[in-house]
């Protein structure tokens, strides 16, 4: 499917027919000026959510594709269906300790990315409990082939932006499975979460906190190596870490400038002007516009294909050209 200017795509009627009257950014929380937990909007149990009948239309159209058909149905490409049980003898080490082995076990499982922090209640959904009160997360980032990514958005015929998606999410999965197994070896309880299916936590907010980045425009995660070219997955535990910080390389002033994904959205979904979301303002992608394209293209995923700072090589020098820009202005 080629990419078409700003604003020039309609829902099929099908799907149109499916969408609820409720709005998605009303759900989502766009204008509340208080703080709260979100509210399942997408990628839960379709028969929980108002978008349900959508979303489920939207899987059977990504399951009739061969290629796309049997892309989460293998239940080993995501890892162990159980995970271990913890040991009984639980080993102790300084939470500075922990970080550093644990740091070192995601990335010998693969994870390109890896961050520590408290888990914020405000971060796990409404009606959706925690089974145990695991207070630590792990957040791994595991990088997608660019090439292969870049051709978004998917179609019938070309699914191959889809495809790199979906074995980027079992490979998040397998990786987040095999860190949860290790920190049960060695005694404390753990459990692993791993998209597309959303879990009981956003991991967004997560992982600007554990420091993986900043939200772009486009309404996901900028990172300063891998630009927004990978996929999110993470572990609650109560093995004690060195937490890691929110860090600042210049994703943020970027965008307020920049008009690449705003003007390459087909649904004109995106803008480059903050909005007040559940009490904090912040990049925000109009769900209303988006999904429906979304639907329609097994996952779109345009404006995270054209992002300049999603191309190989190219976030770290924008990172150190901000790096550059900040030790200037301190020094004037």
């Amino acid at each position: 499917m080629s990419r078409k200017s700003k604003q020039s795509f309609t829902p099929s009627e099908e799907q149109q027919a499916l969408l609820p009257n409720v709005s998605g950014n009303k759900i989502n929380g766009v204008g509340e000026d208080k703080v709260r937990r979100p509210s399942p909007v997408y990628w839960h149990k379709p028969d929980t959510i108002a978008h349900g009948a959508a979303q489920a239309w939207m899987t059977k159209r990504f399951n009739a594709v061969d290629e796309l058909a049997g892309a989460y149905a293998d239940r080993s490409a995501r890892g162990p269906r159980e995970l271990n049980p913890p040991a009984q003898e639980v080993v102790t080490n300084p939470p500075e300790r922990w970080s550093t082995l644990a740091r070192m076990e995601a990335l010998e499982a693969g994870a390109d990315l890896v961050g520590f922090t408290n888990l914020d209640p405000d971060w796990v959904f409404e009606n959706h409990p925690m089974d145990r009160q695991l207070p630590n997360l792990v957040i791994l980032g595991a990088a997608m082939d660019f090439e292969l990514f870049s051709a978004a958005p998917s179609s019938d015929e070309d699914p191959r932006s889809a495809l790199e998606v979906a074995d980027t999410y079992n490979r998040s999965a397998r990786i987040a499975a095999n860190v949860a197994n290790w920190i049960r070896n060695h005694g404390y309880d753990a459990e692993h979460h791993a998209g597309p299916w959303a879990g009981p936590i956003a991991l967004t907010p997560a992982a600007i906190a554990a420091g993986l980045g900043e939200l772009g425009a486009h309404g996901n995660l900028i990172n300063d190596e891998l630009g927004s070219s990978f996929r999110l997955s993470a572990v609650t535990t109560n093995m004690p870490f060195a937490m890691d910080a929110p860090r600042r390389f210049g994703a943020d002033e970027f965008c307020s400038r920049c008009q690449v994904c705003t003007n390459a959205c087909p649904a004109g979904a995106i803008s480059n002007t903050k909005q007040m979301v559940r009490g904090v303002e912040k990049y925000y992608v109009d769900f209303d516009k988006c999904v429906p394209y979304f639907n329609e293209t097994h996952g779109c995923g345009i404006c995270l294909a054209v992002c300049p700072w999603s191309k190989p090589g190219r976030a770290a020098k924008l990172a150190e050209k901000f790096a550059v820009r900040r030790v200037g202005a301190a020094n004037q």
